[in-house]
């Protein structure tokens, strides 16, 4: 233990001040990275940095030291004192201290580093180095303890492979789209194709769906199965179907399992939607619970008789992440022109491992393009292991398409990051404008209703 004082606040005046330059320094975009340093202390400040940006980092202590009446590196090192680290272009450092002078800070504020491009953390003080490591093995420290909880909880094997990528070279969130962004927006002018929102008890993901139908021309139409069912609507109405995201019936009779047998076992709803599917102008898809129960409708839709049934997560917890994933080529009509992308997108499941061993076909899926998108690895290959598959689907296989390219499932969530302002992270040089990177899937069904 180093010292025996609680942090705590000893001038709200100039932490105002802090905040309140912090603040312009984010309007004026001079601020790459921030952290504060009140867990840990600056050592863990600087180690979560790096691994969050994957990049080293060099610190010199000598500047931190002299403004201090510690003689001790390490008290600058651990003291959980209020404190942040901001990383900035060297090249607006002039602006930067303009700023923090003018809120009256600059005097507690010191330059104590740059990043690097090695995989390393290290610490000088007087030219001389008095600590370094490596990214790899600080990571791993960092994440131990998660790692031994996952290892007993969940899937050992899993919590294994996710421990052992630390060790493996990152270079994060892959964004390279093989079309142009922007040219997927489009709002149709003239009369909206109807596209029928559907959703059963416990659907959460409707509103998110809607609205993306929505920005690109249709007239999106909240359709829930009550609604079916007593006849105030009809699928002959809609130009397309969507089944949405979330948990019907709690997936307590298995992901989807309760939605689709209640369209199988209801001779009325089982033709209706065999009417639907088999229509030659219209198109369906189904995404995350909607993909789990548009699979198991399989047997009334044309050309989908290889698809797989959706189980348990190899991890065997419910997946909410970031991955990333690589749009094939493929008759699906939602996917046009858009195969060879590599692109992020949300997952939020528990049950989305696509599962061959009772029906369906994977070979013969491979064999016809059938298989739309699949899970990438941060080199860009198929995901074999978590975290990058995170749920364990052969070959990364994660959406879809009938032979003719009218239906499509999938598990991830592209109604998550249809919009730019939806994105966690992109460079300021991709999706500048209103369009996220699955908003061209959402314009491609636009394209497809207005041509038939």
């Amino acid at each position: 233990q180093i010292g025996a004082e609680t942090p705590d606040l000893d001038s709200p005046e100039q932490f105002l001040r802090f905040f309140n330059a912090i603040q312009e320094m984010l309007r004026e975009d001079l601020i790459l990275s921030y952290h504060d340093r009140g867990d840990g202390g600056l050592i863990s400040t600087l180690a979560e940095m790096a691994f969050a940006g994957r990049k080293g980092i060099s610190v010199m202590l000598d500047l931190a030291l002299a403004s201090t009446q510690s003689p001790s590196p390490l008290n600058i090192l651990f003291t959980e004192e209020l404190g942040a680290v901001i990383e900035i272009d060297k090249n607006t450092l002039s602006a930067v201290m303009s700023v923090l002078t003018k809120y009256n800070v600059s005097d507690i504020t010191q330059l104590i580093g740059s990043t690097t491009s090695d995989d390393t953390l290290s610490v000088s003080l007087n030219n001389q180095t008095i600590y370094s490591q490596s990214l790899s093995t600080l990571n791993r420290a960092w994440s131990e303890l998660t790692y031994q909880m996952q290892a007993q909880r969940d899937n050992p094997d899993c919590a294994q492979e996710e421990y052992d990528a630390l060790l493996k070279p990152n270079s994060g969130i892959l964004i390279e789209p093989s079309y142009e962004p922007e040219a997927a927006f489009h709002i149709a002018s003239g009369e909206r194709p109807k596209m029928a929102i559907f959703r059963e008890q416990g659907i959460n993901g409707q509103n998110e769906m809607g609205f993306a139908f929505d920005r690109v021309g249709f007239e999106a139409i909240d359709v829930h199965m009550t609604d079916l069912l007593t006849g105030r609507s009809n699928l002959e109405d809609f130009a397309g179907l969507v089944a949405c995201g979330g948990f019907s019936y709690g997936d307590v009779l298995g992901a989807g399992s309760g939605w689709a047998k209640s369209i199988l076992y209801n001779d009325k709803l089982k033709d209706m939607f065999q009417a639907f599917f088999e229509r030659n102008n219209s198109f369906t898809l189904g995404v995350c619970n909607g993909c789990q129960m548009i699979s198991q409708l399989k047997e009334l839709i044309p050309g989908a008789a290889y698809w797989p049934q959706f189980k348990r997560n190899r991890s065997e917890q419910f997946e909410a992440r970031y991955a990333n994933v690589e749009v094939l080529n493929s008759p699906s009509l939602f996917f046009k022109d858009m195969q060879g992308s590599l692109l992020p997108i949300p997952v939020a499941h528990g049950e989305g491992r696509a599962d061959f061993s009772v029906t369906g076909d994977l070979d013969l899926c491979i064999e016809q393009g059938l298989v739309s998108a699949r899970y990438i690895d941060p080199s860009g290959g198929p995901a074999h292991s978590y975290p990058y598959n995170p749920n364990g689907s052969p070959e990364g296989a994660t959406a879809f398409s009938s032979s003719d390219g009218r239906a499509t499932i999938m598990m991830p969530h592209p109604e998550r990051l249809f919009r730019a302002v939806q994105m966690s992270y992109r460079p300021k040089d991709q999706f500048t404008g209103e369009s996220g990177p699955w908003m061209k899937m959402f314009q491609n069904a636009a394209e497809y209703a207005d041509s038939v």
